[in-house]
């Protein structure tokens, strides 16, 4: 009778009807057309342009194709990018994971005002951030005459390319992590640190755990955006050919000579990485839901 009466309400739970709220109920039309009505949106501004790049690209054969991939100042744009991009994101990992913790974990003065900074390239064009590098570090600039009795060059230079890149993605990271360390609270660290953990062990062991989903899903977003950063870049670039252009300006240059063939070949590349990137981005949210799942189940 016993094992009757503690399962009974379990089995009454597992059969208990589903109840949609009324709110969401519409007639079948309204779903048609609304879901019609979407898939033509992104078949006209997604799909449609994504099937013209690789057609347009592919259009003279594979040949051609992979003669304009291989081509010296394309493989060079490849390079570049992926310099500024293997610099810029673990520097902005550091840094989001870093300012994550200070203001989820932490009360102290200026923290809206860190918040508003972290906030600021989305608020800024990039085209501005671009021109601050050049009223900073040009020829006019502030420190142009210290670098240039120096002989440091970062404007046209590599460093100006990353330093361009880390300032338009630093706030990715940070604003993936910020609101889900607010959500999780610190009780377990500091529960961790009473049974005498260190500092470098409650991080490693416990919030690292904790955030590893959204850390990677703000470092998918932050990869994405500097290797298709086109406006700093294009600022502090100086565009020289075979040194200074990342992929999106090798496009642009491309397509400006009616190089057509070579310009949807690189944006071909482009386009790939892209496509990647959204695939990763679809995996981290799929098991970071799987994630929450299983801690609401836990809690129950």
């Amino acid at each position: 009778m016993t094992a009757i009466t503690i399962n009974a309400p379990v089995a009454a739970r597992r059969h208990e009807p589903v109840i949609t709220p009324a709110a969401t109920i519409e007639p079948l039309w309204v779903r048609i057309v609304l879901s019609l009505t979407a898939l033509a949106f992104l078949t006209l501004f997604l799909f449609v342009p994504l099937a013209a790049v690789f057609a347009e690209a592919l259009k003279k054969g594979w040949q051609v194709y992979l003669a304009a991939i291989v081509e010296p100042d394309a493989l060079s744009a490849v390079k570049l990018t992926l310099i500024a991009a293997g610099i810029a994101v673990p520097l902005n990992l550091v840094f989001g994971v870093a300012a994550a913790w200070t203001i989820a974990k932490f009360e102290f003065r200026g923290k809206n005002v860190l918040l508003t900074l972290i906030d600021l390239p989305f608020s800024v064009s990039p085209v501005i951030s671009g021109l601050i590098y050049v009223l900073l570090f040009g020829a006019q600039g502030w420190f142009g005459e210290w670098l240039r009795d120096h002989e440091i060059k970062i404007l046209f230079a590599v460093p100006g390319i990353v330093l361009a890149t880390i300032f338009v993605t630093f706030p990715f990271v940070a604003r993936e992590l910020i609101p889900l360390m607010q959500a999780q609270g610190s009780e377990e660290e500091e529960a961790a640190l009473v049974l005498g953990a260190s500092g470098w062990k409650t991080f490693w062991y416990v919030t690292l755990p904790n955030i590893k989903w959204g850390l990677l899903y703000g470092v998918i977003l932050c990869n994405a955006r500097a290797m298709g950063e086109f406006g700093a870049v294009s600022v502090v670039s100086g565009h020289i050919r075979g040194e200074t252009n990342t992929m999106p300006l090798q496009v642009e240059i491309l397509y400006n000579e009616y190089n057509f063939t070579a310009a949807f070949a690189v944006a071909s590349l482009l386009t790939l990485l892209a496509l990647l990137t959204l695939a990763l981005k679809s995996l981290v949210e799929w098991r970071t839901s799987e994630n929450r799942l299983c801690h609401k189940n836990e809690e129950k």
